[in-house]
């Protein structure tokens, strides 16, 4: 496995106890600020990324067990804890330059459909089998982490301007500005917008929030920022009125073609997060604050609205949220992490506290694998894609 060249890096945090089945380290007395319980999350986070690397495959470049656009999650996930940890740093060195000549070289054999208004992806040969009357896709080498899907794309654009971040290698940086221009080839919706596919079969929230945060991030690293910073205005523009942001200030799935109007799809996490790390972007190139307030906005209906009553992240579709599903809470916060930094709120740290913490003492088990449904108990299977969703939260409390 990829992980194991850095196992004298990381010796010092393999005896925990997700390793020699240990009992669980204490909780610390109170977070200082908070008065809220807490783990160390950096301990955590780390021992959490030696299991992630179990899975990175250094042949593909992906991490197995888990697909396409979620395997740019998890390295995204990477280059988050990268940029606070120097052992994280080590690891996700080589793993970023592998990723960046083997992803897209891969042989990639795969569908997507919209179901019950989630999208659900089919990898020919892995589960989750492809339904009977299902045309086998063609196999195609994603040169340039591209392919049929706008938001798939999305999520690779947004990983390599994290790795930029990171690295300060302006090759990341370049192929995030590629993508985007492809991105672009799908504003031609009778709605405004870009589309969720290249087939034109759907107007989504989240490709059209993707659209918006690459544009914006863009326009804060590019040196042509005016070309960058037009498209994230001009796109926040259409999607502030598209009609997706509902009464309640939650993004629905996405818009019925016909009419253009809100399809009152489900209020997946996912859509509520990407849309705040955009707003902080576009706030920030834009020097208008103005922008976070929609950003708090949509946030603070999130936690109220999305969460148990001990404060904790869930979707709709737990506990059988398929293989796209699983990631998506991981998403929110992110997110949310970015707009705490950006403008805190006591109420975005305990929700990041309480999830971090919820995930690291109810939904692991012995192998130290993190599961779908974050107030527990763990539930099998964990993948790289249930695991690197709650890394994110782990990555989240880091920061706190």
């Amino acid at each position: 496995m990829f992980f194991a060249r850095y196992f004298t890096i990381s010796s010092f945090y393999y005896s925990f106890s997700f390793i020699h089945h240990q009992p669980t380290p204490q909780l610390q007395s109170t977070h200082p600020h908070l008065g809220l319980p807490t783990l160390n999350h950096t301990t955590n986070a780390l021992a959490s990324l030696a299991v992630l690397q179990n899975w990175y495959n250094t042949s593909s470049g992906l991490w197995d067990t888990t697909g396409w656009w979620n395997s740019a999650n998890c390295l995204t996930v990477l280059a988050d804890f990268a940029a606070l940890n120097p052992v994280a740093a080590a690891i996700a060195k080589d793993v970023f330059a592998n990723t960046l000549s083997r992803g897209q070289a891969c042989s990639l054999q795969m569908t997507k459909i919209i179901h019950n208004y989630i999208p659900v992806s089919f990898h020919w040969g892995q589960q989750p089998l492809s339904p009977s009357g299902l045309s086998e896709p063609s196999i195609i080498q994603p040169k340039g982490f591209l392919n049929d899907y706008y938001d798939d794309e999305g999520w690779w654009a947004l990983a390599w301007i994290r790795v930029f971040d990171v690295t300060q290698n302006s090759t990341y940086l370049l192929v995030a500005a590629t993508i985007f221009e492809d991105m672009k080839r799908g504003w031609s919706t009778p709605c405004g917008g870009i589309w969720w596919d290249k087939r034109q079969s759907y107007v989504s929230a989240i490709s059209n929030e993707l659209f918006l945060s690459v544009a914006a991030q863009l326009a804060s690293r590019m040196a042509d920022t005016s070309y960058y910073l037009d498209w994230a205005l001009l796109q926040w523009a259409w999607f502030e009125q598209s009609g997706m942001i509902n009464s309640k200030n939650l993004v629905n799935d996405g818009l019925h073609i016909k009419s253009c109007s809100n399809n009152h799809g489900n209020t997946w996490s996912y859509n509520q997060g990407v849309i705040l790390g955009a707003l902080v972007e576009l706030a920030k190139v834009s020097q208008d604050k103005t922008y976070l307030v929609k950003a708090k906005a949509i946030a603070s209906a999130a936690i109220s609205g999305l969460t148990d009553r001990n404060g904790i992240l869930h979707d709709p579709c737990e506990p059988h949220c398929g293989a796209d599903g699983s990631q998506f809470k991981g998403i929110f916060l992110r997110n949310l992490q970015i707009l705490q930094q950006a403008a805190p709120e006591d109420e975005y740290s305990l929700f990041i506290m309480a999830n971090a913490n919820s995930i690291w003492l109810t939904d692991r088990n012995r192998k130290g694998e993190l599961g779908l449904v974050w107030s527990g108990p763990f539930r099998d299977p964990a993948d790289a894609s249930t695991h690197s969703s709650a890394l994110d939260a782990l990555v989240a409390a880091v920061t706190i």
